[in-house]
């Protein structure tokens, strides 16, 4: 452990895989909550055709927000990644595939009516079979991830500066294909690797962070003004510009998941972080029930504060429903079942605070 009680991350980052750290889960947490409100703003104003004032801040954290939660994924990998194949794939891949599989079941589920309304059940059964080609819905990430955690482990015998460059110079270019997993690919993969190669770094500036709070505030408000001038300008997705922003977004919500940490403020964001995979699978159907319920009834006229309740309630009622399916012994729907394991399962993650 460093002196801050983080994790140290020099020295091949071989500590105690089973341990969790304060900050990082700070910083999911106030990922997935912009996740959430990314799908719910746009959702409300897609639906309303009309935008409110929350769309000001999906567009100030669009180029930060995915790139953080991608480069926070492959923080630890340093930790697992010399580990035997059988046990890699089992929690990198295997992992990731169960939920994806129940989640895109239970997804579509919920939509195929609608999908067979429009055309047929044949056709609604054949986009079934397209989402494990294809990703589905808001399933991308978890789609994505193990593809991330294999390619890492192929490459490692390729000098390390090599893959940095060619997957810096994937993201600047752009690429769209229409093929969500080659294109989110291309564009996210930088963070990732970043995450994992840069490990020592990322809780070397953590450790600053908790050191001098006010140079870190300090610097929080000049990235704050210079993310929101070049959004506003419509110049955070050139080519370059899109790549540093998204390093320069990923290390500020580092920094405020370290203070955050540090002072003790928001738990609840941590509670998120460290339940961020619930909240991912599961936002969807509050988050669509409750834009339905308020946009049919129109009884909140203001979009902006619309989009405010339905974010609050996709996080809310995802955990709700997390709560439930741990009361029914639904379990299955969160927690891997020892048969879907290929190996020995590990030891429960404990909290790592500033003390």
């Amino acid at each position: 452990m460093a002196s801050s009680g983080t994790i140290a991350a020099s020295e091949g980052t071989r500590g105690p895989a089973a341990a969790r750290v304060d900050w990082v889960d700070y910083a999911k947490g106030i990922c997935i909550v912009m996740v959430v409100m990314m799908h719910s703003v746009l959702g409300v104003e897609l639906a309303a055709g009309e935008t409110g004032f929350m769309h000001v801040l999906v567009a100030f954290a669009k180029p930060f927000r995915m790139p953080d939660f991608f480069l926070i994924s492959g923080l630890f990998l340093p930790l697992v990644i010399d580990r035997d194949w059988r046990t890699y794939l089992d929690r990198k891949v295997v992992h990731f595939a169960y939920f994806y599989v129940v989640w895109v079941t239970i997804q579509f589920g919920f939509k195929a009516p609608a999908f067979a309304a429009e055309t047929s059940w044949r056709d609604a059964g054949l986009l079934y079979l397209e989402s494990f080609i294809e990703p589905f819905g808001t399933l991308w990430f978890i789609y994505l991830l193990p593809i991330f955690f294999i390619v890492t482990k192929l490459t490692r015998r390729i000098p390390a500066p090599a893959i940095w460059l060619v997957a810096a110079a994937l993201e600047t270019a752009h690429i769209t294909t229409g093929w969500t997993a080659i294109d989110e690919f291309c564009a996210r993969f930088v963070y990732f690797y970043s995450g994992y190669l840069c490990a020592p770094y990322v809780f070397a500036l953590s450790d600053r962070a908790r050191s001098h709070p006010a140079i870190a505030l300090a610097a929080l408000a000049i990235w704050a003004l210079v993310n929101a001038g070049l959004v506003a300008f419509g110049a955070s997705e050139w080519t370059i510009v899109s790549l540093a922003l998204g390093f320069a977004g990923a290390c500020a919500i580092i920094t405020i998941g370290t203070l955050l940490a540090r002072a003790h403020w928001c738990s609840f964001l941590r509670f998120c972080g460290e339940h961020s995979i619930v909240i991912y699978l599961a936002f969807f159907l509050p988050m669509a029930a409750t834009r339905t319920l308020l946009l049919h009834t129109g009884i909140i006229p203001d979009i902006g504060t619309v989009s405010l309740i339905v974010t609050i309630v996709g996080v809310l009622g995802s955990l709700a429903i997390w709560r439930a399916a741990l009361r029914l012994h639904a379990d299955f729907l969160f927690e891997r079942p020892d048969a879907f394991w290929i190996a020995p399962k590990k030891a429960p993650a404990v909290l790592q605070t500033a003390e």
